[in-house]
Parts: structure tokens; C-alpha cells; sequence
């Protein structure tokens, strides 16, 4: 990230002076880390205040990335998003965090999650955060991760990092992180067994099992998932295997091992344009294209699957689906050298193994990738002043081999054409620094800083066909990034109820290998110039915590960006591709409360409001002979909503013989946002209500300790809404140059996906 030459020099030297050693260790009396709000969510049990910054997972020795201060941090709990609600997808967990979006992904509990708008114009995999599970990274080396093998019920607590993180996490952290906590055998101490059902063939079965003994600590959560899906060729089924166990031979030497399996096999409804998505939103009566209703949106692909006269089909007469497995095998060392210092070292391996026939062309591969991290952590004296400091160097490395096929109609997903074999080596290699200082005790200082080398080099052959013969166009990329992103943050605290923070921090994106071969057409080609996607954010917030049942957060931010990566749709059936635009500004405002406000009563609150712009960016188009340069700046950045918002007030009977029934009603609400970077065409808006009544209670003198039971109905107006929709790529006449209208837009297929009707989901669950 380019600043200014004083400031990094600034920044080197005191991070120099504050890191004279290997640094963290386990917390101490004299901890000088100060802690930060929590606004959402809380542990089970009884209610008690959430505790303030990020802590680290039980038995594994904290660091500074578990207690960050003065970073803008959501502790969402397991209450009233997990422990007592059917979790069909972690989207409806994370929307309770501010700042986060929520899209629907492509079949099952697929969703794409954004930060502050980063990476809200993605339909396909999470880019621009850094996905973490118990400290092992997730996600992998060209920035990818995808939430199918995240199944809610295995997790005690979701931290989200939000604004730039690349000083503490690297490489594609510009709009932050989300770390998963999974529940510790000693968390759950036996084992339990439930099962979901509910609308659309909806059934989830799973157990979860966890102990310790010893020096040995072990949890298993594994779950059994399908449903028919609400939409006609959505069904899915997806199996899950989590696995998180330990091993303390002694108080200074720890070993953990994460192992994660999830296997997906989906049906993919047709993308509707937005004409489509009004007259027939859910795709019924689709099954063949000679009967289809009205609004069936129809995908054209080439009779022969090369070249040609082509033939518009259904998502049933086209096989649409996915098949997908992702497995994730890692392990870590911890040692305390001594009473203030912890050294850590992990290892893992991250295959993603993928068969995608869906849309126009079908894509199948193997991301094989390696992630290593080794840190420390120390607690030290700068200057007289008490301080913890962290130092980390980190490599990681995938290897990408890909090919893509026309798809042919009718007889199932049945291949065409080869039209793009890629193959490519992506790999990071950063170190990282960051010191906290307590200036006083009413003052601490951060100063971090990352600096971190990228490596690609790959080549892609692409295929074309004609009636006279096949032609092969080659690209080649070698490409190096070096990047550097420094943080400086500052926390006051007047007292116990207030805390106030400053912060300026930076991240970077390189573009993935995948970028770099999708040309504007949507086809395999040559997109290998693209740079660097940089950011610089300013955050402002303050914390008030007047008692244990009340507190509220204020963030403030305001964020520029440098040659930010946009990727949008050119038409129906082709592949996204990748931009830069060169300047743009992202400014907002998150407000998240939990209000314990009478016995019994709680509401939760989480608001965004998010202004995203372009300052400087002029977009080509061409058709036919004529080609056009348009000014965006100014325009709203397609694919971000300004106004969001979930909210829930509920109601749990304290005491007496009915201890144990509550119920809670929310509602989610998301503004409409545009779909074109000319500003011409909107995706509606939508509010959708959602109702739940649960019960839980203690089993005495039988095998079973404890039984929880709940029924949740999900957006009880039946409101239809778009849940998911994709960017779409303006055009030109080829005969006047004119740039077409938004009427043009909304039949361009390809883009939205509706969101479930009215559905109801019930379940229960026994621990023994």
C-alpha cells in the first residue's frame, strides 16, 4: 500500500524499536491489552455481559491476533443464531454482525458474505476476507474461500474483523477477516444428537461429540444435509466432517490438529434477469423449454457444444449443478519459551476439487494448496512502558489446474467442447509485525505492519471453434506483486463505560490466477494486466457499556481505494470477469446494540449504512466497429445496498415453571443497490420478517441431560425479494454507439437468484 514516504519510515522505525525480540504469551495480571466491544451475540448459559476484544479459543495459548486492540471487532454468539434456531446457512448467523451483506451462492447453503461492501458484486467464491477456523486459515492462496463447508451448528463463536486487515492477516484482507471458533470438547463435555426439518424437503441431521481427558482434548461435529431447495433443479445434499482435537503433554508445549471434509452435490436453478425474476421469481414450470411458463429464463448453448446454431434450454435440460469437495487437513505447535513469550508454528493442506456444470460452460479442476505460519508473541517493557508484541512470517501456495468445456443441451449435464485448459502457481510470502503499548492506563497505541511478496506464473490456452477448423490462442502470465500495509491505532479509555478509537490502517488484494484468464467477452483469453487492488480506511468509533445489559457501538469509516477489483457479468451464460477501477471511495456508518432492556427481554440490533462511489474510472465499451469511453465518476458502485439492517427483540421467561420457553421476532432489511456501473437498472429491495419459538430444559434421572426444541418460520409475509444478484456489464448499439437503456439490462439474463418464500423449519436436540 503506497503512503506517503515519512509515514512508512515512521511507522519501520517504531515498529523496530517496539519489537526488539521474538513476541505473545499467555495473559498475565499485568496484561496491557485493552479490550473492545462486543455488541452482538452471547455465550450459553446464563446471561452475562459479553466480554469485551476477541479471546482466544480454549486451550490454545492467546496471541495478539485472539486480543486485537483497537481494531473493530463482532463477537457473535451461539444465542439466537445457533443454539436455538434451525441455522440452515452461516449467512443468517453473520447478518448479526454490522457491516456484513449476505448474498445467496450458486445451491445449497452456498452464500457469499462481503464487509463493508467488498466483494458484494461476487456470486461465486468470498474474496477480499480472510477466512480463519480455530487459528488455520481457510482460505486459500488466490483468496479464495466459499462457505458450503461451513455448517453453523459446529461453531461456539464467529469473530468478525471489519475494514483493512492485510496488517495483521496479508494478502487479501482489504475488507477484513472472520474467524471461526468451533465448540471444545470441554464446551461440549459428552455428546449430542438433533435433527431439522422443514419446507421444501428440508432435513439436517447431526451429532456432535467432545471430551478431554487428561492431556487430551478432543471434539467431532459431523451433519447430513439435503433438501428439494424452493426453486424448481435446486436440490442439494452436503455432507460435513469437523475435527478438532489436542494434545498437552506438558503446561509449555501444545499440539492441535484441524481436520475439515465437506462433500456438496447441488442442482443450480437458471440465473433469472430481472424481467424474468418478476413474472415467474422462483423458476416453476421450467422443466422443459418446449412447455415452459412464462418468466422460464432459457441458457443457449451450441447444438453441437462447439461452434454454431445454438438452442435455448432449461436448467433441468442442461443438468445445471455442482459437485464439489473440500478438504482441509492442519496441524499446529505451540511452545512457551518462557513465562512472557509463546512461539507457534502450523502447517496445513487445503484441497478444493471441483465439477461445475452449470451456465454455458462447465468447469472442472484441483486447487491444491500448502498454508504455513509461524509466530511469536512476547510481552516486554518499550521504554518503561508495558507492551505485547507480535512477529509472523507467513508462505502459502496453491496450484491450480483447470479445464473448461461448452456445455451441450439435453441428456443431463453432458460436456461439449474443450474451450480453456489453465494451469497456474500462485505463492505469498510476508512477514508481519505489530506492537500494543500502554501509554498510560487510560491510553494504548498500536503500530503494525505487513509487507508481503506475490508470485504468479501460469499459462492458459484457449480454444475457439469453426466450421473449418480449431484455433488456440495462449496466455502467459509472470507476474510479481510486492506490497506493504501499515496500521496505526489508538484507544482511550475514561473508565469502564466508554472506550473511544482511532484507527488508520491499510490492505491489498493481488489478483488471483482466475482473474487474469476471463477476458470482457466472459470467455478464457488474456486479462493479465490487472493490478493490485489497494485500500487506505480511516475508522472513528466509540463503545458505551452504562451497565451489563446495554451496549452500544459507533463506527465510523471512511476508505479509499486504488485500482479496487470489480467483476461483473458480460451476458447470459458466460463467465464473470475482472476489472480494475481506478480510484473509487468506500464511507459509512455501523451501529450494533444489545439491550437486555427489562427481565426476560433483549433486543439486537445491527445497522450499516454504506456509500460507495467511483472517483475515477472511464469505461470502454465496443459493438461491432464502434467503440465508446464513458465516464463513471461519481456513480454508485454497482452491487452495494446503503441502508441495512437486522433486528430482533425477544423474550425468554426468567424464572418459575416456565423456565426455559422464549421466542424472538426479527426482521432483515436491505436497500435496492444498483446493478450496472451507468447507474441505469436497480435490484429491488426487501424487508423479510422472521418468527421463532423455542424450549429448552434440563433432563433429571435419565440418560439424556438435556433436551432443546424450536420452530422457526422464515419470512412469514412471504415477501419475494431477490437474494442474490449478480453485476451486469452496460452496453452499446453497434449501429449508433449509444449506450442501451435500462430496459435493455433487465432482460439480460444471467444475474438474480430469489430468495426462499414463506418456509418453516422446526428441530430439536438432545445432549448426553
Amino acid at each position: 500500500m503506497s503512503l506517503p514516504s515519512k509515514l512508512r519510515l515512521r511507522a519501520g522505525i517504531l515498529l523496530l524499536s517496539a519489537c526488539p525480540v521474538p513476541l505473545a504469551a499467555a495473559p498475565t495480571e499485568e496484561s496491557v491489552t485493552l479490550s473492545e466491544l462486543s455488541v452482538v451475540g452471547e455465550r450459553d448459559g446464563p446471561a452475562a455481559a459479553v466480554p469485551f476484544g476477541v479471546a482466544a479459543p480454549q486451550g490454545s495459548a492467546p496471541s495478539v491476533i485472539e486480543h486485537p486492540v483497537g481494531q473493530v471487532v463482532t463477537e457473535i454468539g451461539r444465542r439466537d443464531t445457533i443454539e436455538n434456531r434451525p441455522a440452515t446457512s452461516i449467512g443468517a448467523v453473520l447478518a448479526n454482525s454490522p457491516g456484513v451483506t449476505v448474498r445467496q451462492g450458486n445451491g445449497g447453503r452456498d452464500v457469499i458474505i462481503s464487509i463493508r461492501g467488498n466483494n458484494a458484486r461476487s456470486t461465486g467464491v468470498i474474496k477480499n476476507t480472510v477466512v480463519l477456523e480455530d487459528g488455520f486459515v481457510l482460505t486459500q492462496p488466490d483468496g479464495a474461500s466459499r462457505f458450503d463447508i461451513a455448517d453453523p451448528r459446529a461453531y461456539s463463536r464467529i469473530d468478525v474483523f471489519r475494514g483493512p486487515q492485510s496488517a495483521l492477516f496479508g494478502n487479501y484482507a482489504t475488507g477484513g477477516a472472520i474467524a471461526f471458533r468451533t465448540r471444545t470438547g470441554r464446551e461440549i463435555d459428552g455428546y449430542e444428537v438433533g435433527t431439522d426439518a422443514g419446507s421444501f424437503g428440508y432435513l439436517s441431521n447431526y451429532f456432535t461429540v467432545g471430551g478431554a481427558s487428561g492431556p487430551f482434548e478432543i471434539s467431532l461435529f459431523a451433519s447430513d444435509v439435503r433438501a428439494n431447495g424452493y426453486q424448481d433443479h435446486a436440490s442439494y445434499d452436503t455432507q460435513t466432517i469437523d475435527l478438532l482435537a489436542s494434545y498437552t503433554p506438558t503446561p509449555d508445549n501444545r499440539f492441535t490438529l484441524k481436520v475439515i471434509n465437506n462433500d456438496l452435490q447441488a442442482d443450480l436453478a437458471a440465473r433469472s434477469s430481472l424481467n424474468d425474476f418478476r413474472t415467474n421469481p422462483y423458476q416453476r414450470g421450467c422443466a422443459a423449454a418446449a412447455t415452459a411458463a412464462a418468466g422460464c429464463t432459457l441458457t443457449n448453448l451450441m447444438v453441437n457444444g462447439a461452434f454454431g446454431r445454438t438452442v435455448g434450454v432449461t436448467a433441468d435440460e442442461a443438468g445445471f449443478g455442482r459437485k464439489d469437495r473440500r478438504t482441509i487437513v492442519a496441524a499446529r505447535y505451540e511452545h512457551d519459551i518462557d513465562a512472557q513469550t509463546t512461539w507457534r508454528t502450523q502447517l496445513g493442506f487445503d484441497e478444493r476439487n471441483f465439477n461445475q456444470p452449470f451456465y454455458a460452460t462447465s468447469s472442472r479442476g484441483s486447487y491444491p494448496s500448502w498454508n504455513f505460519l509461524t509466530d511469536a508473541t512476547r510481552r516486554y517493557d518499550l521504554f518503561g512502558l508495558p507492551a505485547v508484541g507480535y512477529v509472523a512470517l507467513a508462505y502459502n501456495t496453491i496450484d491450480n489446474h483447470i479445464s473448461t468445456y461448452n456445455r451441450a443441451p439435453y441428456g443431463g449435464p453432458r460436456l461439449g467442447a474443450l474451450i480453456g485448459e489453465q494451469e497456474a502457481v500462485q505463492s505469498n510470502l510476508g512477514g508481519r509485525a505489530r506492537t500494543e503499548v500502554a501509554l498510560s492506563d487510560r491510553w494504548t497505541g498500536v503500530v503494525g505492519i505487513s509487507a508481503e511478496g506475490t508470485a504468479i506464473t501460469g499459462r492458459n490456452l484457449a480454444y475457439a471453434y469453426t466450421a473449418t477448423g480449431a484455433t488456440t490462442t495462449i496466455a502467459d502470465v509472470n507476474r510479481t506483486f510486492l506490497n506493504v500495509a501499515p496500521e496505526l491505532a489508538l484507544v482511550y479509555r475514561p473508565g469502564t463505560e466508554w472506550a473511544f478509537r482511532g484507527r488508520v490502517a491499510t490492505g491489498y488484494t493481488t489478483p488471483a490466477a482466475s482473474n487474469l484468464f476471463v477476458t470482457a467477452a466472459g470467455l478464457p483469453g488474456n486479462n493479465t494486466g490487472l493490478q493490485t487492488q489497494e485500500n487506505l480506511g480511516f475508522d472513528l468509533g466509540a463503545e458505551w457499556t452504562p451497565t451489563e445489559n446495554l451496549r452500544l457501538s459507533v463506527t465510523g469509516f471512511y476508505e479509499f481505494f486504488r485500482n479496487e477489483l470489480v467483476s461483473q457479468s458480460p451476458g447470459a451464460g458466460l463467465q464473470s470477469y475482472t476489472f480494475n477501477a481506478p480510484a473509487s471511495e468506500h464511507r459509512g456508518i455501523e451501529v450494533g446494540i444489545d439491550w437486555a432492556f427489562a427481565p426476560g427481554w433483549r433486543g439486537v440490533a445491527a445497522y450499516t449504512f454504506d456509500d460507495q462511489i467511483y472517483t475515477r474510472y472511464v469505461e470502454q465499451l465496443s459493438a461491432g466497429a464502434l467503440t465508446r469511453r464513458l465516464d463513471r465518476a461519481g456513480n454508485r458502485i454497482p452491487g452495494v445496498p446503503a441502508n441495512q439492517l437486522l433486528a430482533r427483540i425477544g423474550y425468554d421467561v426468567p424464572a418459575g415453571p416456565l423456565a426455559g420457553l422464549g421466542a424472538f421476532v426479527e426482521t432483515v432489511f436491505q436497500d435496492d443497490f444498483y446493478l450496472d456501473n451507468a447507474n441505469q437498472l436497480k435490484a429491488p429491495g426487501y424487508a423479510v420478517v422472521n418468527a421463532n419459538v423455542h424450549y429448552a430444559t434440563e433432563l433429571v434421572g435419565g440418560y439424556a441431560k438435556r433436551l432443546t426444541v424450536y420452530a422457526e418460520v422464515r419470512n412469514v409475509f412471504d415477501t419475494v425479494y431477490a437474494a442474490s444478484a449478480q453485476n451486469l456489464a452496460n452496453s452499446i448499439s453497434a449501429t449508433t454507439g449509444v449506450q442501451n437503456g435500462a430496459a435493455a439490462l433487465a432482460a439480460v439474463t444471467g444475474s438474480i437468484y430469489a430468495g426462499a418464500p414463506r418456509n418453516v423449519v422446526a428441530g430439536m436436540k438432545l445432549a448426553f
